[in-house]
């Protein structure tokens, strides 16, 4: 095995032991609303570990471990692949556009103060990622078609690979062009220039405040609604850059290929390794989120240590009825 390919393996089980849990540990937690979090944020961050548990599920457990580990099982039947695929596919896109509209959620919270009240709750948020969720699910269904058997053993098609046709024919090139354009790269133009106006408006409603306060004359008393709007935005900004920084190989391969017109399937060692790594980063992109939340959410945390603290205090408490 290549040394590429063992580091995959590696990586892709240490994912997969580390997502599951994380991201269903995050859905427990944010779902009991015990995070000091507003009803449209809590949905938007359970429905992005949603996807994300989605995704460690059907494309690095099901797809990438399966790949190395478990070759020859009932998963390697076409029909059953093409499945996964248009899944993980589907998974991919929702996790990235999630983040999108979260991003435009705190963007409205914080710039637009009238749109606020209207946009900002937790039936918008429903129906923002309802909306969302059907569409790319939908944008997905063409890929059904892209996929054929790799070999065909008595009338049993096996495994997945995509016709040639998708790499020459106009329709599918241009296809392949719209599903990069919309994963990763509008999403990462829409939240570069959402973070942006964002700080921009934090800065000058910041020096505005500290006028209107005396604090430029020595008040250095506290401010409860700069606060706020600050563990809103550490929030906001290590989840989307997360996602920039994890998935920046991703859109580098992508200008680099589309720039030069080198096809990747003729990629050199070194080439194909940096795409590879690619890969990983944007597959543990999948995990970061619920240490995001630990790190700069204290409520979470105390959450956090209550449910890992809950198993163990149910068995000494069960133990000393028994013992009584």
């Amino acid at each position: 095995m290549l040394p590429i390919q063992h580091a995959k393996k590696i990586c892709y089980t240490f994912i997969a032991v580390i997502g599951v849990p994380v991201n269903l540990v995050a859905i427990v937690i944010l779902s009991r609303g015990k995070c000091g979090l507003s009803t449209c944020t809590t949905r938007y961050l359970i429905a992005m570990a949603a996807a994300d548990l989605l995704f460690v599920i059907t494309d690095v457990t099901l797809r990438q471990i399966r790949w190395y580990c478990f070759r020859g099982s009932f998963l390697d039947i076409t029909p059953v692949c093409t499945v996964l695929y248009l899944l993980s596919r589907a998974a991919a896109d929702c996790s990235v556009w999630f983040a999108v509209t979260f991003t435009f959620d705190r963007f409205v919270a914080i710039c637009w103060q009238k749109l606020n009240a209207k946009y900002c709750t937790g039936r918008t948020a429903a129906v923002v990622l309802a909306t969302s969720c059907i569409l790319l699910c939908s944008k997905n269904v063409p890929y059904y078609f892209t996929v054929e058997p790799r070999y065909i053993i008595d009338n049993v098609p096996w495994d997945c690979s995509l016709i040639p046709a998708y790499f020459t024919e106009h329709g599918w090139v241009g296809f392949d062009l719209f599903e990069t354009i919309l994963t990763p790269l509008l999403p990462f133009a829409v939240i570069l220039l959402l973070n942006a106006l964002t700080v921009r408006h934090i800065l000058v409603a910041s020096r505005v405040r500290r006028g209107l306060r005396g604090e430029s004359k020595g008040d250095n008393g506290s401010d409860p609604e700069m606060e706020s709007r600050r563990k809103s935005v550490i929030l906001l900004f290590t989840i989307s850059g997360s996602f920039i920084l994890l998935w920046l190989i991703i859109v580098i391969d992508f200008f680099y290929y589309s720039i030069t017109g080198i096809n990747p399937s003729d990629y050199n060692d070194s080439l194909y390794q940096f795409t590879q790594v690619g890969f990983i980063l944007r597959n543990l992109s999948c995990c970061t989120n619920t240490f995001i939340y630990g790190v700069t959410q204290s409520k979470f945390r105390e959450q956090l240590k209550s449910t890992v603290k809950y198993p163990v205090t149910s068995i000494v408490q069960l133990i000393n009825k028994q013992n009584d």
